[in-house]
């Protein structure tokens, strides 16, 4: 099976209403999504997570090398892709198209050869996932502590057992947003926070040990991504769990994070780090240091549908037993137009749990139309 064509469409859409974290707004939502033809008529999908317009150009470049070779051969694909930009593309926008295209070939293995993608990593531990509901963002009006309580009682009535509150916002308005939201879910639902590495260390810490008494889950990206001894710092001074790394690349971006035994979850985003084939590595990785895994998930279905084949094959982040800690699919719940467009049959939750897709390849199908709608040129 040859590659024939690599094609990158840049979508956009304008939101509702828009809503921040804790270093922008968005007014937009921006995905790429990638396309890869053969001779035998079989098209693969992918999506790369970051910059849609530069990392359009990057798959465009790396695609032309593709063509004429063998699409089942990704093992040899993503090392050889990787040593030709080892000099420039260690992290970032080379690696995010990288992702994009390994998800796209894997998505090309599995029709080929008429099975899902998990079959091929080694067959499924679970055929569904628990999720986590991704939301609880700030607007433009009204109160945050009443707004975001009502929002996350909401993804409780839907049947989430989790959430994730975004924080970064100043220290005491993020300390009143937690208690008003663990006010509202109660104390059976767990709830992570997300800084968005707004913080240092010193105000990270001070965070934590003011909402500590709140059961956090996971303080996720507290410091920014490169500041592996603020992750340290923080992880020592404080009881709960830190998460980072969807801003993180390849085992080997991973490996110091291990090594220095920064941080409790491991969050690579399997649409930036490198992909299905990198992501799987990462996982068995972590899995050997005793480092919880769980994937960031930020984009269309074609993202979510990856996740779901990796969460498919990894294991527990516990050793086998009878209650083992599973690991959770993130669960975007923010407006997102081209997200709920962009597949012909849409991925859902039913009660807080997502069915692992069994169709061949990711167990999807893009709505062309929909792809058009959105596509910028």
């Amino acid at each position: 099976m040859i590659i024939s064509n690599v094609g990158a469409h840049v979508l956009e859409a304008t939101l509702a209403q828009p809503f921040a974290y804790s270093r922008a707004w968005y007014a937009k939502r921006h995905s790429l999504i990638v396309e890869i033809e053969t001779d035998q008529g079989l098209t693969g999908w992918g999506e790369c997570y970051g910059p849609a317009r530069i990392n359009a150009g990057v798959v465009r470049e790396l695609g032309a090398l593709l063509i004429g070779q063998d699409a089942l051969r990704t093992e040899f694909i993503w090392h050889d892709i990787y040593a030709r930009f080892r000099d420039h593309g260690q992290k970032g926008s080379i690696l995010q198209g990288l992702s994009g295209i390994d998800i796209a070939l894997w998505d090309l293995k599995g029709k080929y050869l008429n099975q899902p993608v998990h079959r091929l990593m080694g067959g499924p531990m679970r055929d569904e996932v628990i999720a986590y509901a991704t939301g609880l963002y700030r607007r433009k009006d009204g109160d945050p502590a009443h707004y975001l309580a009502d929002e996350a009682a909401e993804y409780c009535a839907q049947g989430f057992r989790a959430v994730k509150l975004k924080v970064g916002f100043g220290i005491a308005s993020d300390v009143r947003a937690a208690r008003a939201v663990r006010a509202a879910i109660g104390n059976g639902i767990r709830l992570m926070i997300d800084a968005n590495h707004a913080y240092d260390a010193v105000s990270a810490i001070a965070l934590g040990r003011r909402i500590e008494e709140l059961d956090i889950s996971w303080f996720e990206e507290p410091v920014p991504p490169e500041d592996v001894d603020g992750h340290t710092r923080v992880r020592a001074a404080l009881t709960m769990p830190i998460a980072s790394g969807e801003c993180e690349f390849t085992r080997l971006g991973f490996r110091t994070l291990f090594e220095r035994q920064a941080i409790d979850i491991a969050q690579p985003d399997t649409c930036a780090t490198g992909g299905l084939s990198e992501c799987k590595k990462i996982a068995d990785q972590a899995f050997s240091y005793g480092v919880r895994f769980a994937p960031h998930v930020w984009g269309t279905g074609v993202a979510i549908a990856a996740a779901l084949q990796l969460l498919a094959v990894i294991q527990p982040s516990t050793p086998m037993s009878l209650h083992p800690e599973e690991p959770m699919l993130e669960f975007d719940r923010t407006d997102h137009p081209i997200r709920a467009a962009l597949l012909t049959e849409r991925i859902e939750h039913v009660k807080g749990v997502v069915a692992v897709p069994q169709g061949a390849g990711l167990g999807i199908d893009i709505d062309r139309q929909a792809l058009s709608h959105f596509k910028v040129e």
